[in-house]
């Protein structure tokens, strides 16, 4: 059997050599032109894979990174809202100071309850405050509306507790701002552990002014009271009302029970109590509040003035206790910024990691590259050569 080939296979043959060559010349030439080795994922599909999981995985990173930008923003603010409201909150404690004078005027006195109202709006206004998305930041996770409202002269918290918790690296979460339940609502009175305070119906002139826990004694958490029997006996009583103790008055004298120890000045009537125990929470408005209605009680009497003077001491000292809970609200913030910080660190590592594993699966090897580009060309050139010596070529040229 005889194998022919024709004059048109032949042809057929150079042009699909020279269209090969071509395409390889095309496809190195668009590898030199973008500087990528990947042009198409058949070039490589493993390698194409991989480089698409690392495309994703650098995504994630960048949306980490905006996650944490939006975040430190909200986190930023809201130190900026604490140190306002740490710096109105010494303004009170300067007012209360100020007013405890027994010297001040009615008037006097009325220019201090109106600042204070002034400021305890303010308060309020930076409890509200929003972030540069109009979100508000102490709403916990219902942020889209004021989370705290008046209503009939009392404040309310209608936000939530929740508090967000974002990724901004890897596994990575911090916390959003810190509800504002537990920044404004929930604040320690007396010294933050332990509270003391005079009856509302004393009618002596004995005003409490110091308490504590009792550095020699161990204190069980109990509540106390100091029930005088005279002028100068009094009677110690725990939460039951059972006598655990008694002694004799003298002002200014301390008296210990319980592992709590308290200092009182004045002359206190018979039947005159004053209670120690743990400290209670209450809202930063509600203690403004208090302090305002103790400078608007009268104060005309000795008597009336003790009353007086117990209540601004207890403001002086809710104000000291606030003004720190607000100081430990910042640290707090202080630490999530901290953290995000470290995120950033862990990101921009990450992302030189995946950029350089990247760069070895994708970018293209350019002295490789041109060396064959110079032998593609080289054979495209020796393939159409040998396609015009073919089509020279004649039977006839034999005769």
């Amino acid at each position: 059997m005889n194998s022919r080939i024709s004059t048109s296979g032949v042809y057929q043959q150079s042009l699909n050599t020279m269209l090969s060559k071509q395409a390889g010349l095309s496809h190195t030439q668009q590898q030199l032109a973008s500087g990528k080795r990947l042009v198409t994922a058949k070039d490589d599909p493993v390698a194409a894979g991989t480089a698409v999981s690392l495309d994703r995985a650098s995504a994630e990173l960048e949306r980490f990174g905006e996650n944490a930008n939006l975040l430190g923003n909200r986190l930023n603010l809201q130190e900026s809202v604490l140190a306002q409201a740490g710096e109105q909150l010494a303004r009170v404690r300067e007012l209360t100071i100020q007013s405890n004078n027994a010297s001040l005027s009615s008037d006097d006195k009325k220019a201090i309850t109106a600042e204070l109202k002034v400021i305890r709006d303010e308060l309020i206004s930076l409890a509200n405050s929003q972030d540069g998305n109009g979100r508000y930041l102490f709403g916990g996770t219902a942020d889209d509306h004021a989370p705290f409202v008046v209503n009939g002269g009392n404040v309310t918290y209608s936000g939530d507790q929740s508090q967000r918790k974002v990724e901004i690296a890897p596994d990575h979460f911090v916390a959003d701002a810190i509800p504002g339940s537990e920044l404004f609502m929930r604040v320690r009175s007396g010294d933050g552990r332990v509270d003391g305070s005079a009856t509302a119906t004393n009618t002596g002139t004995g005003v409490l002014m110091e308490f504590g826990l009792d550095a020699n004694a161990a204190w069980t958490g109990q509540s106390y009271e100091v029930v005088f029997t005279a002028p100068d006996a009094y009677e110690l009583r725990d939460s039951t009302g059972a006598v655990v103790g008694t002694g004799t008055y003298a002002s200014g004298e301390g008296i210990s029970v319980g592992g709590l120890n308290l200092r009182i000045d004045g002359a206190p009537a018979t039947g005159d109590s004053f209670s120690i125990g743990p400290a209670r929470t209450q809202d930063v408005f509600g203690m403004l509040g208090d302090l305002i209605g103790a400078l608007e009680l009268p104060d005309d009497t000795p008597e009336q003035r003790a009353t007086q003077q117990n209540a601004l001491q207890a403001s002086l000292r809710n104000a000291a206790t606030a003004q720190d809970h607000f100081i430990d609200g910042r640290a707090t913030g202080g630490a999530q910024l901290a953290a995000i910080d470290s995120a950033a660190e862990l990101r921009e590592a990450q992302s030189v990691t995946l950029e350089t594993t990247l760069s070895g699966i994708r970018d293209l090897d350019y002295a490789e590259a041109i060396s064959r580009f110079t032998l593609e060309s080289t054979a495209l050139q020796a393939a159409q050569k040998a396609f015009m010596r073919l089509q020279s070529s004649s039977l006839f040229d034999l005769i």
